[in-house]
C-alpha cells in the first residue's frame, strides 16, 4: 500500500515538472505578481495629488490659503489661474483631482463677515484618489477658516487662549488604530496575495484528474496502482501542498522587503492558512475530477474564483451584498479566511476571537473534502466497471 502510494507521488511529481506550464504558473506566477504588486503599492500613501486653483480674487488671504494647500503632504497644487475658463481642459491636462475656486472680493467680503463660498470641484473619476484629495482640502480648509475666526476674536481684546476657546469650545482627538498610517499597501497586501495562492492552486489542481482522463491514464496507470479515492485525491493534492509551503515563505519574506505587517506569531496563521490551503484543494479536485476536460475544469474554478476577492467581504461589507452573492462568497475558501486573516493581522485577534471564519473554513473542508472523494470514487466505479464489462465481452467473443 504504502509502495504503491509513494510510487504514484513520484509519478505526479515527474508529472508536475514536465509540464512547463503548469510548473511557470505555480512557481513562478505567485513570485512576479508579489513583488509586482508590492512596488505599484510601495509608497503606501498617496502624496502630491494634483490640485488646481482659480483665484478670482488674487489677494494676500487668498495667496495664502493658496500656500497652505499646498503644504498639505496629500496636495499639490500643479496651476494657479485668475479665470475660470478653460478649466476642463487643464483638468485633462494637469490629471488634477480637484478645482478650488476663490471668489472674487473674497478677502473683502471675510474681512466684511459676509461669508464667502469656496467652492471645490472633485473628479471622482478614481474614487481612491478623489477621497484623499478631497480629505486634504477640507483639512487646509478648515485650519484655514478657524486661523480666520481666531484672529477676528483676538481683534476684539481676547487673548490666544481666550480666542481659541471660544471658537472650539471643545477639543476633537480623532485617533486611528489598525494601519495608523492609512498605509494603502498594508491594507491590500494580504487580501492580494492569498487571491495569488487561489489562484495558482486553482490552476494546478484544475488538471490534476482531468488530465489522466485525457491522456486516457486514469484507467491504465492510475487504477493500477490504487483503488483508493482517498489515496489517489491524496497523491493529487500532497505535491501541491509541499510546494504551497515553499510559495509562503516567499510570501513570508516579501513582508520584510515591502514593509508590510508581518504575521506573527505565526502559529496562528498556520492554522488558517492550512484550512484554506485545504479546502482550495479540495474544491479544484472536486471540479477537475467531474469535468472531463482541463480546459472545462480551469474555466469553471477560474469563473467561480475571478469574483472571490470583490465579493469576499474585504473590502466591501458582505451585508451590503444581495442574499445571492453572499451565498457564493460563502461557498468560495477565500471569503473566511480574508476575513480572519485581516482580524489576525491588522487587530492582532487570537484565534478564539475568529472561530466564525475558523468553523466556515472548517464546514468547507468537510464539504469539498467529501464531494471529491465522492466524485472520484464514482469515476474509478464507473472506469473499474467499464472494464470488467469490456474483459466480459473478449472473454465472450
Amino acid at each position: 500500500m504504502m509502495k504503491n502510494f509513494l510510487i504514484l507521488l513520484k509519478r505526479e511529481f515527474k508529472l508536475f515538472f514536465k509540464d512547463t506550464t503548469l510548473l511557470s504558473v505555480f512557481i513562478l506566477a505567485p513570485v512576479l505578481y508579489a513583488v509586482i504588486f508590492g512596488f505599484v503599492y510601495s509608497e503606501g500613501k498617496l502624496q502630491d495629488l494634483p490640485v488646481i486653483v482659480v483665484d478670482q480674487d488674487n489677494t494676500p488671504l487668498s495667496n495664502q490659503l493658496i500656500d497652505m494647500l499646498n503644504d498639505n503632504e496629500k496636495l499639490k497644487v500643479v496651476e494657479v489661474k485668475y479665470d475660470n475658463i478653460g478649466t476642463n481642459d487643464d483638468l485633462l491636462k494637469y490629471k488634477a483631482v480637484i478645482v478650488v475656486v476663490i471668489p472674487e472680493r473674497f478677502e473683502a467680503s471675510v474681512l466684511q463677515k459676509r461669508y464667502p463660498e469656496i467652492n471645490t470641484y472633485i473628479n471622482t473619476t478614481n474614487l481612491l484618489t478623489a477621497n484623499m484629495a478631497s480629505q486634504g482640502v477640507q483639512t487646509t480648509l478648515g485650519t484655514f477658516n478657524a486661523g480666520i475666526d481666531i484672529q477676528s476674536l483676538k481683534k476684539t481684546g481676547k487673548n490666544n487662549i481666550q480666542a481659541a476657546s471660544q471658537y472650539e469650545p471643545f477639543k476633537v482627538n480623532y485617533i486611528r488604530l489598525f494601519n495608523e498610517s492609512g498605509n494603502y499597501l498594508s491594507y491590500m497586501w494580504p487580501g492580494v496575495l492569498a487571491v495569488i495562492l487561489q489562484q495558482v492552486l486553482l490552476l494546478g489542481l484544475a488538471v490534476s484528474f482531468s488530465r489522466e482522463y485525457e491522456n486516457k491514464t486514469f484507467n491504465s496507470e492510475l487504477l493500477n496502482r490504487t483503488r483508493s479515492a482517498f489515496t489517489a485525491i491524496m497523491v493529487k493534492v500532497l505535491p501541491f501542498w509541499i510546494l504551497t509551503v515553499f510559495t509562503l515563505g516567499m510570501f513570508y519574506m516579501f513582508h520584510f522587503i515591502f514593509k508590510a505587517p508581518v504575521p506573527s506569531p505565526l502559529g496562528k496563521y498556520v492554522v488558517t492558512t492550512a484550512l484554506f490551503v485545504g479546502s482550495i484543494s479540495f474544491l479544484g479536485v472536486t471540479v477537475s475530477a467531474l469535468l472531463p476536460s482541463s480546459l472545462k475544469a480551469t474555466q469553471v474554478l477560474m469563473l467561480m474564483a475571478t469574483p472571490a476577492f470583490i465579493i469576499g467581504g474585504y473590502s466591501w461589507p458582505l451585508e451590503a451584498m444581495p442574499a445571492g452573492v453572499r451565498f457564493l462568497a460563502n461557498i468560495i475558501p477565500l471569503t473566511p479566511f480574508l476575513n480572519a486573516h485581516k482580524l489576525m493581522l491588522f487587530q492582532n485577534a487570537e484565534l478564539y476571537q475568529v472561530t466564525e471564519y475558523l468553523r466556515h473554513l472548517v464546514i468547507l473542508l468537510v464539504v469539498y473534502g467529501i464531494l471529491a472523494f465522492a466524485a472520484v470514487k464514482i469515476k474509478m466505479f464507473r472506469e473499474l466497471r467499464s472494464k470488467r464489462r469490456e474483459e466480459e465481452g473478449n472473454a465472450n467473443s
